[in-house]
């Protein structure tokens, strides 16, 4: 009889839902898909954010700005090769999403910056942003928050 309560338990187990681990969220006709950061070092006055954000529509939109009650400012930056020696600037018109599209924003390229930080991104936590698009308007979302030097957003949370 024993055993049989066992199995019965393990069965129940296995068929019980499993809670999903990625986190996207939906404004308009864009979909974000897992906002990730890194812990920071003791010290760090500046944060990076991660995801994918996926145009589903017809027309082209364009991530103008964000803030988080983690950092006094919120920045959209790209970084690109310029004779050789990588170089990273804010993208002052935001960044565009076209139709159809996906854009990465990901450990050395287009990514987001909280800057001069009030709390660090802490590993293990999620911390609150909002994200605002030109046609789509504001969203709010969270960043699940990796180990220091990450390099990937592991989806483990």
């Amino acid at each position: 009889m024993r055993l049989m309560t066992q199995i019965a338990f393990a069965l129940a187990l296995i068929a019980a839902p499993t809670p999903a681990f990625a986190h996207d969220y939906t404004v308009g006709s864009l979909r974000i898909d897992h906002p990730w950061s890194r812990a920071t070092p003791k010290g760090a006055s500046v944060a990076a954010g991660y995801l994918v954000i996926e145009n589903k529509g017809s027309v082209p939109d364009r991530l103008v700005g964000g803030s988080s009650a983690i950092a006094d400012r919120f920045e959209i930056h790209e970084m690109k090769i310029d004779g050789g020696v990588m170089k990273m600037r804010p993208l002052t018109r935001g960044l565009e999403i076209a139709p159809g599209e996906s854009v990465k924003l990901a450990p050395g390229g287009s990514h987001l910056m909280f800057v001069n930080l009030k709390e660090p991104p802490v590993e293990g936590k999620r911390f609150k942003a909002t994200l605002v698009f030109e046609k789509a308007g504001a969203v709010e979302i969270e960043f699940a928050v990796e180990k220091i030097g990450t390099t990937g957003g592991e989806h483990k949370h």
